[in-house]
């Protein structure tokens, strides 16, 4: 018996929402990537933009990135406005930013927690983010593909006493043909200094 979509989505929904729990600060979702966002997801990684980054209503978004995806890479872009709705309806947010960057050099080795509110980050290709509760005695990183929420400074009612604190993974201990990433970042429209002025940036 083949599973019902409508259903997947309503229970992925549902699951989503457990970030906000007051006593989470990381959710932590394990989905398997879709054959075919795998495969445009390493298409964009052979021959898409380096930095791909949109924000303003989902709409906007939907419509400023088309033309940054070919045919070859749409089930990527399709993959990345799904989930841009998901965190949309788990944050209230109604302006977003969606960012989609390749990774090739190690960056933000500490542990830190973002000065944003909520956060969406999923690695399509490559290790996913590192995080610890303990000041890293254990380190943990979910499976490629998962889907992470993390909670930031902004969060209402959040506490150092509680935080969970992140990193990226070191690409650099890595053999050579795999130090890459490909990583979404969903994001309130407006964090980390993004100007308002500029709904769109291709960096190639």
């Amino acid at each position: 018996m083949s599973s019902c979509p409508t259903r997947h989505q309503m229970v992925s929904q549902l699951s989503f929402s457990a970030i906000l729990s007051p006593e989470r600060t990381i959710a932590v979702h394990s989905q398997t990537l879709a054959e075919s966002v795998r495969r445009a997801s390493e298409s964009h990684l052979r021959h898409g933009a380096r930095l791909v980054m949109a924000q303003g209503t989902l709409e906007t978004i939907s419509s400023v990135l088309a033309e940054a995806f070919p045919d070859e890479t749409f089930p990527l872009l399709a993959d990345m406005i799904d989930l841009a709705s998901r965190y949309q309806e788990v944050s209230g947010h109604q302006g977003l930013r969606v960012r989609l960057e390749k990774v090739t050099t190690d960056s933000c080795r500490k542990f830190h927690v973002d000065c944003v509110g909520l956060r969406l980050l999923r690695a399509y290709v490559g290790p996913g983010v590192e995080w610890t509760t303990d000041g890293g005695l254990n380190i943990h990183q979910p499976p490629e593909g998962a889907v992470v929420f993390l909670k930031g400074k902004h969060f209402p009612g959040w506490s150092e006493a509680t935080s969970v604190r992140h990193r990226s993974p070191r690409l650099s201990a890595l053999p050579l043909e795999k130090r890459y990433r490909l990583l979404l970042t969903i994001d309130e429209a407006g964090m980390c200094g993004a100007s308002m002025d500029a709904p769109v940036m291709i960096a190639t």
